[in-house]
């Protein structure tokens, strides 16, 4: 019998839904029922709102630093349970344990950060325009905070958005993915055995429509933060636009990775198959495009070929597994619809693999063969669209301008990487690519906590996550003037 799980609403676990239960499946053994979890409704997020609207009234008012104690209590019972966790993680969504351990180590990174920000929270003290008179600026709190999180990093990402919400001082009520929401559960357990007073954390587990919607539109939920697809982005920032209400949005993306013809072939060789194949393709940073300059792209190309032929493609808990299984059926069915636009649509090169893996050891998961394409240009499809798989389209340049060119056509900017020995093209990439992350001689994916984390263009609405800009999301500034004259002075008019 499969475990039930509950929401998490003012501490305590609650595990009726309006709508009744849901299923979570072991993407890799589709037998496997992970858990049961509560079909939420807006008498759930309700709730959960007013719990944490409650809570906000004392968390507010507790010193920065000593909330930064308890988040350092959370890293320390995060490092103790990161097998665990990972372990939880491979069984939601089916990635290898070696990456979500990487995931895991993510949120202790987090942690860690953000409990320092607790003795920092900088703002600004400047001089006036007259003697006897003060003027400083302060971070506040925004009060209930809502966090709508994806499946693919199950735990990196909702503490990427907790841990700075509360250490502006805000609470927090968040919707995880359905397809993991032990491990949000689990994290909610953790912060609750580090202190974090009840109320300060929500966990209300559902659909989009029915949880994520309703919670949007809350009146007392003063911001709404998000991670998923472009199309459901642009939904929430028309609704948070109509409501006036704060919003980050991270989204889509279609990374590029050039390859020059001065490159490290050995290490772009490394780089390109952990971009492509790694989390199965499902990273918003994922490398999706390999452009090749021409001299270097048929060796390039048949030694990437070869390479990717020889994943070993399995159950993520196998330590000899390299590639797992793609999250779920809908999951597999709209990366095979696009596998198909490749070969007859867009009529290209089909390089190696292009199917779903059904037999054996593959036969109860959803699972992708890694999959090249070749001869990919902007006249087709697949130069576009964002696959979120186990896809790589291969575009041939004649010119370190024309891979650049090619890089920004992309609709959207979030990663980009270009691999060469020049360091004259290196800071040129940096540069001219449209892209909130660019690396050089590294994959698109690799993000370390410390710098800020987002895109320019389709893939988001401007805000950062990550690093200490990311509080500007979860905090006002306050602008303060103190004059102690005893006198009116009057700013602009009396200064001559």
């Amino acid at each position: 019998m499969a475990k039930r799980f509950g929401n998490l609403i003012g501490g305590k676990w609650i595990t009726e839904g309006t709508h009744g239960t849901f299923e979570n499946r072991n993407p890799a053994n589709v037998d496997e029922v992970v858990g049961i979890y509560p079909k939420s409704g807006k008498r759930e997020v309700n709730a959960a709102v007013a719990a944490a609207k409650k809570a906000y009234e004392k968390w507010r008012l507790v010193p920065a630093p000593k909330r930064g104690e308890i988040l350092k209590r959370a890293g320390d019972l995060l490092v103790r349970h990161k097998e665990e966790l990972a372990k939880i993680e491979t069984r939601e969504m089916g990635k290898i344990l070696a990456e979500t351990r990487g995931d895991v180590q993510e949120g202790i990174d987090t942690a860690y950060y953000m409990a320092g920000e607790g003795r920092r929270l900088f703002g600004d003290t400047v001089p006036c325009e007259f003697t006897n008179k003060a003027g400083f600026s302060i971070r506040m709190p925004l009060g209930v905070v809502g966090l709508i999180t994806p499946w693919n990093f199950p735990l990196a990402i909702p503490t990427w958005k907790t841990f700075p919400a509360l250490i502006c001082g805000n609470t927090v009520v968040i919707k995880p993915a359905s397809d993991t929401p032990q491990t949000v559960i689990r994290f909610g357990e953790i912060l609750l055995e580090a202190g974090l007073p009840e109320g300060c954390f929500n966990v209300v587990t559902g659909s989009g429509r029915e949880v994520g919607t309703p919670l949007i539109e809350h009146p007392d939920v003063r911001a709404i933060s998000f991670t998923g697809s472009t199309d459901v982005g642009k939904e929430i920032g028309s609704l948070c636009g109509k409501l006036n209400k704060k919003l980050c949005l991270e989204m889509g993306g279609k990374n590029a990775m050039v390859v020059m013809d001065d490159a490290d072939l050995d290490m772009a060789l490394e780089g390109a198959l952990w971009g492509a194949f790694g989390t199965s393709g499902q990273r918003c940073t994922a490398t999706s495009r390999l452009i090749v300059h021409r001299r270097v792209a048929k060796e390039f190309t048949r030694r990437l070929v070869k390479a990717a032929k020889a994943l070993r493609v399995g159950n993520g808990l196998d330590p000899k597994t390299q590639m797992g299984p793609v999250a779920s059926r809908s999951a597999q069915k709209g990366i095979l619809d696009l596998i198909q636009v490749g070969k007859k649509e867009d009529k290209l090169e089909l390089l190696c693999g292009g199917k779903a893996l059904t037999k054996g050891k593959h036969a109860k998961g959803w699972f992708i063969e890694p999959t090249i394409f070749g001869g990919v240009t902007p006249k087709h499809r697949l130069f576009w669209e964002e696959i979120f798989g186990p896809v790589l389209c291969i575009t041939v340049a004649g010119s370190f301008e024309e891979a650049i060119e090619r890089v920004n056509q992309s609709h959207y900017g979030l990663s980009s990487s270009v691999y060469t020995r020049d360091v004259n093209r290196a800071f040129q990439a940096i540069r001219d690519i449209e892209a909130g992350i660019t690396y050089i001689n590294a994959p698109t994916i690799g993000a370390e906590i410390q710098l800020p984390f987002g895109g320019v263009k389709g893939t988001g609405n401007g805000h950062r996550e990550s690093s200490h800009v990311v509080l500007d999301m979860f905090s006002e500034w306050k602008s303060v003037y103190v004059d102690y004259s005893g006198k009116l002075q009057r700013a602009q008019i009396d200064t001559e």
